[in-house]
């Protein structure tokens, strides 16, 4: 499980220094986006990773690597909308950065706990069925928000954008050290 650690802080080293960059250049105006659109966001994102994997090419040269990386910050940020709120107030950097990181940790904690359980089964896995799992917590998350929240059995939105955060990152970590 070490190596898992270390991956894991590896690829979303590469989360958070995008995160960062990008809030450099564009502050907090994420912060406008209500939950669906957000939701919408981390879609299309998994969507095109689906389309590369079909496809096999890609006219834009960004492939499944900075989609993954984008689901993830799409979903930190969607949890972030989800406690505060969207606001045309920008957040300021510092407070949206630990709230961002302890987003990630949540992710962390989640997929060490079910890691235990499950015996990493998720490293036997193919890339294409993470994309296909984020869809369908996607999906989900539609359906729990077409219903205005209300779940009769299951898990929140929140715990599926922590799911989505997991799958991008196995993703992730199956394309930076595994190159397949």
């Amino acid at each position: 499980m070490d190596k898992t650690v270390q991956q894991f802080d590896h690829v979303t080293g590469i989360c958070h220094d995008v995160f960062v960059k990008k809030m450099s250049d564009y502050g907090t105006a994420w912060r406008i986006l209500r939950l669906h659109s957000m939701t919408d966001q981390i879609y299309i994102k998994a969507q095109r990773i689906r389309s590369i994997e079909d496809k096999g090419v890609t006219k834009i040269d960004e492939g499944a690597r900075s989609e993954f990386i984008g689901i993830v910050n799409y979903c930190a940020m969607a949890l972030i909308q989800l406690e505060l709120g969207p606001s045309d107030e920008e957040l300021p950097a510092a407070i949206a950065d630990q709230k961002y990181l302890e987003n990630l940790q949540k992710a962390k904690d989640l997929m060490l706990a079910k890691n235990h359980d499950y015996g990493e089964a998720w490293r036997q896995m193919r890339i294409s069925s993470y994309t296909d799992l984020i869809l369908m917590k996607i999906k989900r998350i539609k359906q729990i928000e077409d219903n205005k929240g209300l779940t009769l059995i299951s898990e929140g939105v929140d715990a599926n954008y922590l799911d989505i955060i997991n799958y991008a990152i196995f993703g992730l970590i199956k394309l930076e050290f595994e190159k397949q």
